[in-house]
């Protein structure tokens, strides 16, 4: 018969079930914790990228007297030796590389050959860069390039794509939508007055197609403009290239891939929900949005839409505020 004093060295099985479930309870209550962590971290990391692209724009600003051009339209590439303005097909992601340290992808091709700079392009367009993307919606790779239209696949200046990376951020184009589709159909039909631009004059925002706005043009004030913000995506979308205004890379000319407007409040991405011309993203609660002053300040999705609207115009008059966050 054992002793009494012999001590027990092992659980029972209740004993075992009780410390599992304890276990389950405490990692149950330090989930949500762990989560929130990481998304306030991937949403700092969202906040760091726009403060990158906004001092980008500021300082092509500084240095050529404007910000930069939206391009000539969705179906045109970058040209290398189009320099940064009016004359440059390609959108305002290509022209702002040499300020954020990407000299060597900007001036790839330089010089070239048509074929030389086609291929430079596709290298170009298929080159991850971890600055276009928000942590909390998509990692920064190549994601495949549908063939709807002609242009997704085989855009002006770059060699055939199946595949190329994609943007979360989109510049301020105003109030009022001004796209104009694919652009041009040749550098010929621009050069000798055969194809007509939309007026500068429509633009109420920053950038748009061929446009030409200052700092000093932003009369509503640097810290009442919005710059450059989060772009809304439907999720279900985020890597299948199958959503306007999402199935193109940040280098191409006007469109709502990189531009967007401020007409309707901004949007939380939503399963089922296509909203290509509207600003969103994936955090809850608020999106990401650059001032002209180069501050980055969180938005709600429930602020006032005339408010929204007031901050994507430049010069109508109407100042607005938004906290600081």
């Amino acid at each position: 018969m054992p002793s009494q004093r012999e001590s027990r060295t092992a659980f029972t099985l209740v004993e075992l079930l009780v410390v599992i479930a304890i276990i389950g309870i405490l990692i149950a209550l330090l989930l949500p914790a762990v989560q929130a962590a990481r998304e306030a971290a991937r949403r700092l990391q969202c906040t760091n990228h726009l403060k990158q692209l906004s001092l980008s724009l500021l300082m092509h600003e500084e240095v050529y007297g404007v910000f930069p051009s939206g391009g000539w339209g969705a179906s045109w590439a970058p040209d290398v030796d189009s320099g940064t303005g009016i004359e440059q097909p390609g959108g305002w992601g290509y022209v702002i590389l040499p300020f954020i340290e990407q000299e060597s992808l900007y001036s790839l091709g330089a010089g070239g050959s048509t074929a030389e700079k086609m291929a430079a392009n596709k290298t170009r367009i298929t080159s991850p860069l971890d600055f276009w993307n928000c942590p909390s919606r998509r990692a920064a790779k190549n994601y495949p390039t549908t063939s709807n239209a002609w242009f997704y696949q085989n855009p002006i200046g770059s060699d055939t794509l199946t595949e190329s990376i994609r943007n979360d951020y989109a510049t301020n184009g105003g109030g009022q939508v001004l796209t104009f589709g694919i652009g041009p159909k040749s550098r010929a039909e621009v050069e000798n007055g055969l194809y007509s631009f939309p007026s500068p004059s429509k633009n109420t925002g920053i950038i748009s197609v061929r446009s030409q706005i200052s700092i000093r043009d932003v009369t509503d004030g640097t810290s009442s403009t919005f710059l450059v913000g989060e772009k809304y995506v439907n999720p279900d979308r985020y890597f299948t290239g199958e959503s306007y205004g999402d199935n193109q890379n940040p280098y191409m000319g006007d469109d709502r891939d990189s531009v967007r407007w401020t007409h309707l409040p901004p949007l939380r991405d939503t399963p089922g929900v296509n909203a290509s011309y509207q600003f969103g993203s994936a955090h809850a609660g608020v999106l990401n949005m650059a001032l002209c002053d180069g501050s980055v300040r969180s938005v709600s999705y429930d602020i006032e839409a005339d408010v929204f609207y007031n901050l994507g115009h430049s010069s109508d008059g109407e100042v607005v505020e938004i906290d600081r966050q």
